[in-house]
């Protein structure tokens, strides 16, 4: 019975990543493209017309940030992240899926204390301030990082599932060769 609720759940989560994991990569896609545009606009209006343009810099700097918080989170979500693994290989698999269950455990706690609960704090407190070069609430801006939390967490909660789900596996296996 659980089995079937887990792989269930599992596969119904499964689309809702790859719909989540599209529109991620889409809005990354796009964030560099406009960032590339805004950047060689910057660059041009310095040097060509000797007239740089404030908006163009301020805004490619906080799509860059935003590029780093959305695709941190794109990252985590299709476990492409950094890691040092040469001591975990050494392990059997169990303790393989353990660890890295521990690690994505360690990782939300982070964006759920940091990015989610600080940044919407820092967002909501940021709304009534405007950019001085923009003129949108720095609020928006700071939105980023509790909706990359929220992201993070979501990813977090997809790993965890098919984790557990390999760990079962794992262990009717061995019980299987013990028969």
């Amino acid at each position: 019975m659980q089995k079937n609720i887990l792989s269930h759940l599992l596969s119904g989560m499964t689309f809702l990543k790859q719909w989540i994991d599209k529109i991620l990569s889409l809005f990354l896609i796009t964030i560099v493209g406009t960032m590339t545009v805004l950047v060689t606009y910057q660059v041009a209006s310095r040097y060509l017309f000797n007239s740089p343009s404030a908006v163009s810099e301020v805004l490619s700097r906080y799509l860059f940030i935003w590029l780093i918080l959305f695709g941190s989170a794109y990252v985590f979500g299709l476990r492409e992240h950094m890691a040092i693994s040469f001591i975990k290989d050494k392990f059997n698999k169990k303790f393989r899926l353990l660890t890295e269950m521990f690690i994505e455990l360690v990782t939300v706690s982070f964006a759920y204390t940091i990015m989610i609960i600080g940044g919407y704090n820092s967002a909501v407190r940021q709304m009534w301030q405007l950019d001085s070069a923009l003129q949108i609430p720095m609020g928006v801006i700071y939105s980023a990082i509790p909706i990359a939390g929220g992201l993070i967490f979501f990813y977090f909660i997809y790993n965890e599932l098919s984790l557990i789900n390999q760990l079962r596996a794992l262990n009717r296996q061995s019980s299987h060769s013990e028969v």
